[in-house]
């Protein structure tokens, strides 16, 4: 006779059959905090580098800006215009009397013959072939003193910004270097008296707040300039 299994006999676990349990999990959890820490590492080398590349970044454009301010002193020593050059940003800042007569936003006859003299050896800096690939916008602001509301000169002083564009491309100004370049590039604004000129008292100075700027704005400036604030927030 066959014998028959005792089907009700609880099955038995060996020590070592538990060791075998208990090895595996820990080789498991062992697995999990070498890809743990493997991940860590790759984030942090990751940081690494895109740290490095936003201070290459910022060093880049800097020294872009810093070259181009350097050009244009250097290509206005000499010059007879009535003109100023901000050496943080290199904003062309000129007196409104240049271009115009007090309360006219219509360009005289001197304030052309000094657009034919500056335009032609500004464009020729800013979109030569070593800053072209940089410049992303030029543009031409107007501003005025306070004098008047607000909305007044708003018009008056984007009317100027604008006569200034219109008198750079009409048939009497002569062909320069960068002219057709320069109309995917330029923009106009009028800002009214909202960004005045302070004197050495600290009161407005309502000559110098009436005036048209040339300036100039960098690729990725803006994001740079958001870097820079997260830097030194960091500091």
């Amino acid at each position: 006779m066959s014998k028959r299994l005792n089907r009700s006999r609880p099955i038995q676990y060996t020590e070592e059959d538990g060791n075998h349990y208990w090895m595996s999990y820990s080789d498991l959890m062992s697995a999990l905090l070498l890809i743990f820490a493997l991940l860590l590492m790759v984030n942090i080398y990751d940081n690494q580098i895109a740290i490095a590349e936003k201070d290459q970044m910022i060093e880049d454009a800097l020294g872009v800006k810093t070259n181009i301010i350097e050009d244009l002193n250097q290509s206005f020593i000499n010059s007879n215009l009535d003109m100023e050059i901000d050496p943080q940003t290199g904003a062309i800042l000129f007196s409104s009397g240049v271009f115009f007569d007090y309360d006219s936003a219509n360009v005289s006859d001197e304030g052309l013959n000094s657009l034919k003299s500056f335009v032609p050896q500004y464009i020729k800096i800013l979109l030569s072939e070593k800053y072209k690939n940089y410049v992303s916008q030029i543009i031409v602001e107007g501003h005025t003193d306070q004098e008047g509301s607000y909305l007044y000169n708003l018009e008056l002083s984007q009317n100027r910004s604008f006569a200034v564009v219109e008198k750079i491309f009409s048939d009497e100004f002569p062909e320069f270097y960068g002219q057709a370049k320069l109309k995917e590039l330029i923009t106009s604004n009028g800002r009214s008296f909202t960004v005045p000129i302070y004197d050495s008292s600290g009161e407005v100075d309502r000559v110098k707040s009436r005036r048209v700027e040339f300036k100039f704005q960098l690729k990725d400036e803006e994001m740079i300039e958001e870097i820079q604030e997260l830097v030194k927030n960091d500091e």
